[in-house]
C-alpha cells in the first residue's frame, strides 16, 4: 500500500494507464465531493460487492476515504483476496 499526492494522482488520471478509482465512504459523502467515474462501494458493503470489482482485479486501483483510515482497512481487505495492483 502506498499513498500519493492530490498532484501525483491527478497526474496518473491523465495517464493513458489511468488507475480504477474506489471510494469507500458513505454515500452522503460521496454526494458531497466524488472525484469523476470513481465508483462508490462503502467498506462496511465491501465484501458483499466484491462482485463489482472483478474487472479491476488486474488494474490499477486508487481506493480513498475521507481521513485514509477506511480506505486502508478496505486495501488490505483487497489484498488478501488476490487484488494487488493499489
Amino acid at each position: 500500500m502506498k499513498s500519493c499526492t492530490p498532484q501525483e494522482l491527478a497526474e496518473q488520471l491523465s495517464s493513458a494507464q489511468a488507475p480504477a478509482l474506489l471510494d469507500v465512504r458513505q454515500p452522503e459523502e460521496y454526494a458531497i465531493a466524488t472525484l469523476p467515474n470513481a465508483r462508490l462501494i462503502p467498506l462496511g458493503e465491501l465484501l458483499d460487492r466484491l462482485d463489482e470489482l472483478a474487472d479491476w482485479k488486474d488494474r490499477p486501483m486508487v481506493v480513498y476515504c475521507h481521513h485514509g483510515m477506511r480506505s486502508a482497512h478496505a486495501i488490505h481487505l483487497l489484498q488478501s483476496l488476490g487484488f494487488q495492483h493499489m
